[in-house]
């Protein structure tokens, strides 16, 4: 399929180019700043452009993987003159229904994964969700998702939402705790490495058991003494969270 991508940002970054190595076209690359639309365009060997207006209209497929507060802005004018074209979004939780008004054919390629740049992955190995608002979009949308992903589940935007949702608390929530923890050692000289084999059994046991069952931790026994005392050597945010999570880890474990 000939594909043009809207949008040259971490997810872009990564699913353009397993676009290309599954055999389709990506013409071109839009974004708002020359140098990042270039920087992508660049490893597909497609057209860079930062104006939507000069957007192709020879592509098949449009995917929109640009911020959440960008993508309606951007449909009105994407979408005039392109009837024929599938339009499609990447987001977790912007309703199939953003398209409605502006596209005849449209639907959503959610893969649902941490993107950074740095970091290469394997993206057959990345779960996809999808949805579609008619059968000509659907094929359309499918067949691009079985091209690169091996694992693809329909899904409505309601469900997606709440899957979009569980994934900040496991992902996004849990980095910050990750990042706390780096701000509470490095004043005492202790490397963040330090962590990285509890971080990673701590990964690995969730692989085997349910996360409740995975649970440990003084808030998990409810040591006063020890939360006290722990609670002291915090301050602001931190404290509140510390607090926080506490309380929800004991009541989520009382009988």
């Amino acid at each position: 399929m000939r594909i043009v991508m809207i949008g040259a940002g971490r997810l872009a970054w990564h699913l353009a180019p397993a676009l290309r190595e599954a055999g389709h076209d990506v013409l071109q690359v839009w974004s708002r700043t020359n140098e990042s639309a270039s920087s992508l365009a660049t490893r597909l060997g497609a057209e860079a452009v930062t104006s939507i207006e000069d957007v192709s209209s020879d592509g098949d497929v449009y995917i929109c993987a640009v911020k959440d507060s960008v993508l309606a802005a951007l449909l009105p004018t994407l979408c005039k003159g392109r009837e024929d074209a599938v339009f499609l979004h990447t987001a977790g939780s912007v309703p199939l229904s953003v398209f409605e008004g502006y596209a005849t054919h449209y639907g959503v390629l959610y893969p649902m994964q941490t993107f950074s740049k740095e970091r290469e992955l394997v993206f057959r190995e990345i779960p996809c969700f999808i949805e579609a608002v008619d059968s000509e979009s659907e094929a359309v949308v499918s067949s691009l998702a079985h091209s690169i992903c091996r694992n693809v589940t329909w899904l409505s935007s309601a469900d997606r939402r709440h899957l979009h949702l569980s994934a900040v608390f496991a992902c996004n929530f849990v980095n910050h705790c990750y990042d706390l923890a780096s701000e509470l050692l490095e004043p005492h000289g202790i490397s963040f490495e330090t962590l990285l084999p509890l971080i990673d059994e701590t990964a690995r046991k969730v692989h085997e058991v349910r996360p409740r069952e995975a649970q440990t931790g003084p808030a998990l026994r409810y040591d006063e003494e020890v939360i006290r005392a722990q609670s002291s050597m915090l301050h602001g945010r931190m404290k509140e969270v510390y607090e926080v999570m506490s309380k929800s880890i004991h009541e989520r474990f009382e009988d």
